[in-house]
């Protein structure tokens, strides 16, 4: 059991000796995860030292390029989600098959694959206009700046820490006015190792010279929360709409429907 566990543990039992066990995690608004595995609340006690965060879908707002990806696929909008997870999929096989492509090239490969399977034709060429170009220029969502800055001004350190690659990460953040607000930007393909495995998030870790249980990763995807909280780390889940975390996993610190929210509350953390 790792430290941090046993530490939410003892806090539990301590609660339920004042008879609070049953009131301070949905009072507070933290979640909780009623697996065999894990069945006491998650509780948010302390500030992590170093906050990462996703950036598509957690910081900017997909639906241009949901919209532009839509349209290549002749206005089916159902395909949708199967291009996304088998976008997600074949950055896995690449991952186990010790490979790496880029995201954006892998999501214009999956483009192709599900539209091939639907009887649409979709050239390289054309698969790459509809992902690429909408992706680079992303808006941010409207709570995020004001809620990075009032982190900033708090005193955390905040990353961001994507499957995206660098010269994208950055340019997105130039285009979304958020370049300024990071200390670190961090991608996997530096690793080579796309998330959710474990090796990338104990890289991010090691880049910031902090141990895994000292990082808090803030991401709206669950396979994301799923893989950094099973490498050991904290987390925050923004629940935007159609996100859902896995059952099977556990469960994060916190689960808001936006930043603002996760971020009052980390504010509030001494």
């Amino acid at each position: 059991m790792s430290q941090q566990n046993e530490q939410r543990r003892n806090f539990v039992k301590k609660s339920a000796l004042l008879g609070l066990a049953g009131i301070a995690a949905p009072h507070l608004g933290f979640a909780t995860n009623d697996t065999k595995e894990n069945i006491a609340p998650t509780l948010l006690i302390e500030r992590p030292k170093v906050i990462f965060f996703d950036v598509n879908e957690t910081l900017l707002d997909l639906n241009a390029m949901r919209e532009s990806v839509g349209n290549a696929l002749g206005k089916r909008n159902d395909l949708l989600s199967l291009w996304f997870t088998t976008m997600l999929q074949y950055s896995l096989v690449d991952t186990v098959a010790r490979q790496y492509h880029d995201f954006g090239i892998v999501g214009v490969a999956a483009l192709q694959m599900v539209a091939s399977n639907n009887g649409i034709t979709i050239s390289k060429d054309e698969a790459t206009e509809a992902i690429l170009t909408p992706l680079r220029s992303l808006p941010a969502h409207p709570e995020v700046r004001s809620s990075l800055e009032n982190l900033k001004k708090a005193g955390y350190t905040l990353v961001s820490f994507t499957n995206s690659s660098n010269i994208g990460v950055k340019t997105q953040f130039e285009n979304s006015g958020l370049i300024d607000l990071f200390e670190e930007r961090l991608s996997v393909e530096d690793i080579g190792k796309f998330k959710p495995h474990a090796d990338a998030y104990d890289w991010a870790a090691r880049k910031m010279g902090v141990k895994p249980q000292e990082c808090l990763l803030v991401a709206a995807h669950g396979w994301d929360i799923a893989g950094a909280l099973w490498a050991n780390w904290r987390a925050a889940f923004i629940s935007r709409p159609g996100a859902q975390l896995y059952p099977l996993a556990p469960s994060p610190e916190l689960n808001e429907s936006n930043l603002k929210l996760i971020s009052d509350k980390l504010i509030a953390l001494k």
